[in-house]
């Protein structure tokens, strides 16, 4: 976070002139198609390379708090299909944000070469490798408000693409997917399920007091594991498919559940057998989330609180989705036992912990006053420490 305070000055003045500032950036390059496998090696000054077509808030997100310099796209940052506020939230942190569809990013580069980022164009050295084409705040705020505008095409296909596909996923409602045996305890609990996703960190600060007195069950699936280990805190299970979660939070002594495809596929069982982490398989349609919520309410959870869940239209089209049919049924499924978690962090009225103090000290207070009356012993020093003090303090 240090390097995104560092950066504030010139975002700040990019922003006040309507440009971002014209002078070349410099920087080692890191090369990764998916940005969020790419952001665990990122170091302040760094120049991302990445393949990511429509650089959704969370991505964006992370790359700022990595602390890079700029920020080199093999994809376009923004299509138009929908308002995906990304690439604007990196142009507005001064972060160098360079479009090179088609000029073979990861070709011409390699990981830790040293680039120099003038305008659009890379060179290593005094050679000019490639260029691209800058995003500038301007055009990006105009490009945004654009697509706001003309998001109904989106919102059409995203609904077709949704009703297709709720007869290949009625399983979620019907109750047919099979759950294995977990050594965690859902019945009466409530359980707080943690997904990486936008503000998941903020949410969880927010939930401190909850998490503190309830002690809810922490599932956090896949990558949401780093968060809840970067909150200070222990998931209880990891589910999803062990592609985003770090080593560090496999290893972390959570309960792990592969999300398989509904023909029993599971891709992440590769990576925890090489790791000989203990872990059991529950193959399902849908998103991990969703398995993850569904696993909560059919073993008997009392309330299921989301952290970083996706909820409207937006973060939808933000992780590629191009329709909700499983997340509608398991919505439709569960029922009133799901809450979000602003919705929680906004009700929830921890107990004070000043009253159990101030109750104790009243008591001690009182027992002390008995001892003293009934004890002459006690009751003559206490004559005697009194007689010392109204001396000491001019009283006598």
């Amino acid at each position: 976070m240090a390097a995104t305070s560092r950066r504030r000055l010139p975002a700040l003045l990019g922003r006040r002139n309507g440009a971002r500032p014209e002078a070349p950036v410099e920087g080692t390059a890191r090369l990764g198609e998916r940005t969020k496998h790419l952001v665990k090696r990122l170091r302040p000054g760094d120049v991302a390379v990445i393949d990511h077509v429509n650089i959704d808030r969370i991505a964006a997100e992370e790359l700022i708090e990595a602390g890079v310099a700029a920020v080199l796209n093999a994809s376009a940052s923004s299509d138009g299909k929908y308002p995906n506020a990304g690439p604007l939230m990196l142009a507005r942190e001064g972060i160098r944000l360079v479009d090179a569809p088609g000029a073979g990013l990861f070709e011409l580069l390699k990981d830790g070469d040293r680039l120099r980022i003038d305008g659009g164009t890379v060179l290593i050295g005094d050679q000019e490798v490639l260029r691209g084409r800058v995003l500038g705040t301007a055009e990006l705020e105009q490009q945004l408000e654009q697509q706001r505008q003309e998001i109904d095409e989106a919102l059409a296909e995203f609904a077709e693409n949704t009703v297709a596909h709720v007869r290949e996923e009625t399983d979620l409602l019907t109750g047919s997917v099979e759950f294995p045996h977990t050594e965690a305890s859902f019945r009466d609990r409530q359980v707080l399920i943690v997904v990486r996703g936008d503000r998941h960190r903020r949410d969880l600060k927010a939930l401190r007091a909850y998490i503190r007195d309830v002690r809810p069950l922490i599932v956090a699936v896949d990558g949401g594991a780093d968060g809840v280990l970067e909150a200070g805190l222990k998931p209880d299970m990891i589910l999803g498919d062990m592609d985003s979660a770090s080593d560090a939070a496999l290893a972390c002594g959570a309960e792990l559940i592969v999300h398989a495809y509904p023909d029993g596929r599971a891709p992440g069982c590769e990576r925890l057998v090489e790791a000989r982490l203990k872990h059991t398989i529950v193959p399902s349609a849908g998103t991990s989330e969703d398995v993850a919520m569904l696993m909560a309410y059919e073993k008997g959870a009392e309330l299921i609180v989301s952290v970083g869940a996706h909820f409207n239209l937006i973060e939808f089209l933000d992780r590629k989705r191009g329709g909700m049919s499983s997340t509608f049924l398991t919505r439709l499924r569960i029922g009133e036992k799901l809450v979000d978690a602003k919705g929680v962090s906004r009700l929830y009225n921890p107990s004070s912990t000043l009253a159990p103090v101030g109750l104790f000290v009243l008591a001690f207070l009182i027992l002390l006053t008995i001892l003293i009356i009934t004890s002459p012993a006690l009751n003559d020093i206490f004559e005697l420490f009194w007689l010392k003090v109204r001396i000491w303090l001019g009283l006598q």
